[in-house]
């Protein structure tokens, strides 16, 4: 049987120690390395050990009774939280390392929250139990009080399942409820998350880790099916010099070195599969369902797309970044060159959203925080000798529309033929952007439809106020026109884009800014202050929930507003506060007219973007206003 585990913290709660005791104790490695020694096996980059954090998603494996486990040691820094949920989509199980001495972080609750979306069963374990300071019992209160009622020190389980069974509980007042027993019933709710196991002890000195491994062999259980085609999920993407490594979970099926992939109309072939542990591997003919591995020969798939018998795009992901930065190059590599190396970066993390102005030669990379872009920085230059500098970040701003409208491109220079009518309505928020093909075939040919459709789906399209992506958009093809002997490929592309614009030319225009979702608790006396901090940042809170000793406060605020605010509460709370922010999408900017100002957009000199369409008349092109293009169609127009 084959299990996926993964380690989740907030940063230095003792993860990786604790991964690495499992590791020791199965003896899957000879001994236990030390985050603070440079010597963890799964933080075995250069990077990850200089700054003494865990960076990347790493894994090992290790075996119990016949069975095999992947254990996936994840970041607990929230700027690399995109790394963390990629692997949490991989994951059978999760544990969720707590200390007993600090309990609930800002970035424990974002975990939670995650593992619940993602609806990974999760264990817990309070860590550091030997520290001075240490109250399991009081983590464990604030874990019922804030998480769920249902987490459960294993001591208390017998009694958990008891209490939900009236066979079991006659058999528990007897004192005659076998410990198997009680295991099967665990599995069952476990796995249905209706209760979640706690137990403790202190990791670094391996503490309590056999009695954890007990319980986890015991209580999980896996069914992937062997029988069934092929298909696995792409959490990762690594390049070794040219070599491209696809590491991949196995959904269902198996997979054997030379099978062939198809990814639409491309086949590639599998050359190598690999399973890792740690910086290790061994190379194996093939891998069945359950399994994590790395492939060679994959040059087409992304992180989260699922591969196999079929292909498809993968689901988006809950964490996405809600700033940007600016690439400043002084080197003698050309520029473009600079953007490749880039792009290899950008395919093994996908938040980066590389952006290139050909205006202006300039690159933007989109980030989660100001420790991303220093690790950024190093890896490049580590990597390819790169050296660069980022601008300072600014907020990643969006547009949508608040009415609906009908936009109109052409374009018809000679020898060239296009026109495509789009009605642009309002989607609802963080939906994106949606199509609909109400066209009929004997206006454009089902080709042309899905090249339409194309166009308004790959790219990010600049909206009108800052020239930020416009989304929660949806986008209906009304009709449109080719020529048969004058259409060519890039004319509906053309004529695509300038629809779009033009369509957003007669909409109502909204700027969306990104918000956080805060939780605040602190002692209750700091409460005016904290409700106070909320309203000067442009924030909502819902009604504060006060006891004799603390105060929860929780609402949305702008992240442009409270990207900083931590360090603020954290000192006047005197480091006894606890903050959590998590994205929660974007909304109505809160200063509109002082960004756009700021940003100076001028949407009429925009190179890349145009609302006016191309007609031709005796044998010449000539540009039509978008004031003027719905008169100019020739398609009837509503």
């Amino acid at each position: 049987m084959f299990k996926t585990i993964g380690v989740l913290a907030h940063v230095d709660a003792g993860k990786t120690t604790f991964s690495e005791q499992l590791l020791f104790h199965t003896k899957s490695i000879m001994a236990v390395g030390r985050v603070d020694h440079q010597a963890a096996f799964l933080d075995y980059h250069t990077l990850e050990r200089a700054r003494g954090i865990t960076i990347f998603a790493e894994h090992g494996r290790f075996q119990i009774e016949g069975d095999t486990y992947t254990l996936i040691d994840t970041p607990g820094h929230v700027d690399f939280s995109a790394e963390m949920e990629r692997a949490i989509r991989a994951m059978d199980y999760a544990v969720l390392i707590v200390s007993a001495v600090e309990g609930i972080q800002g970035h424990t609750e974002t975990v939670w929250q995650l593992l619940r979306t993602h609806h990974v069963p999760t264990y817990l374990f309070i860590n550091k139990v030997d520290r001075e300071g240490a109250d399991v019992l009081r983590v464990m209160q604030e874990l019922k009080q804030q998480f769920s009622p249902h987490i459960v020190l294993y001591e208390e389980a017998a009694e958990f399942v008891a209490e939900r069974d009236e066979e079991l509980l006659a058999q528990f007042m007897e004192d005659s409820l076998s410990e198997e027993t009680v295991f099967a019933s665990l599995r069952q709710l476990i796995k249905e998350e209706e209760i979640f196991l706690a137990m403790s002890g202190a990791a670094l000195k391996g503490h309590g880790i056999q009695t954890f491994l007990d319980v986890l062999h015991n209580t999980t259980i896996t069914d992937y099916d062997v029988a069934l085609p092929f298909q696995a999920e792409v959490m990762k993407i690594r390049h070794g010099g040219e070599q491209r490594l696809t590491f991949c979970k196995a959904l269902q099926g198996e997979l054997t070195v030379r099978t062939d992939v198809a990814f639409g109309e491309t086949r590639e072939k599998v050359t190598e599969i690999r399973l890792y542990n740690g910086n290790s591997y061994q190379a194996i003919q093939r891998v069945t369902a359950g399994e994590i591995f790395a492939v060679k020969g994959l040059s087409v798939p992304q992180i989260g797309d699922y591969i196999g018998t079929t292909f498809d795009k993968g689901k988006p992901y809950t964490l996405v970044p809600t700033m940007q930065a600016k690439v400043v190059y002084n080197g003698t590599e050309h520029i473009k060159e600079v953007l490749r190396l880039f792009r290899l970066v950008e395919a093994e993390e996908p938040t980066l959203k590389v952006q290139w102005q050909e205006a202006f030669q300039t690159i933007y990379v989109h980030m989660m925080g100001v420790i991303q872009l220093e690790v950024l920085k190093e890896l490049l230059y580590s990597r390819f000798q790169l050296s660069v500098q980022f601008e300072d970040p600014e907020i990643l701003y969006e547009e949508t529309i608040c009415t609906t409208v009908t936009g109109y491109g052409h374009f018809e220079p000679l020898k060239h033929y296009a026109e495509v009518h789009l009605q642009l309505e309002p989607n609802e928020r963080g939906v994106g952007i949606t199509f609909f093909n109400a066209c009929h075939v004997d206006d454009l040919t089902i080709g042309h439809q899905r090249l339409i459709e194309q166009h308004v789906l790959e790219r990010a399209h600049r909206g009108l106020l800052t020239g930020s992506a416009v989304t929660d958009i949806h986008v209906t093809l009304l009709t449109g026109a080719a020529h048969n002997k004058h259409t060519d490929g890039g004319d509906f592309r053309e004529a695509t884009y300038r629809a779009l614009r033009q369509g957003l030319e007669q909409a109502e225009n909204v700027l969306l800014e990104p918000y956080y979702a805060f939780k605040l608790k602190a002692a209750s006396e700091h409460i005016g202050r904290m409700m106070t901090d909320i309203q000067q940042a442009s924030g909502t809170f819902d009604a504060p929930i006060i006891t004799e000793t603390d105060a929860i406060l929780t609402g949305q605020v702008p992240v442009a507003t409270f990207m900083n605010y931590p360090t603020t509460f954290l000192a006047y709370t005197n480091g006894k506060g606890v903050i959590s922010l998590t994205f929660a999408g974007y909304d109505v900017c809160h200063n509109t007219a002082e960004v756009m100002e700021r940003i100076g957009y001028n949407k009429d000199a925009d190179p890349e973007y145009t609302s006016s369409s191309i007609f031709c008349s005796k044998g010449k092109g000539y540009s039509v206003p978008w004031q003027e293009v719905k008169a100019h169609m020739h398609k009837a127009t509503l």
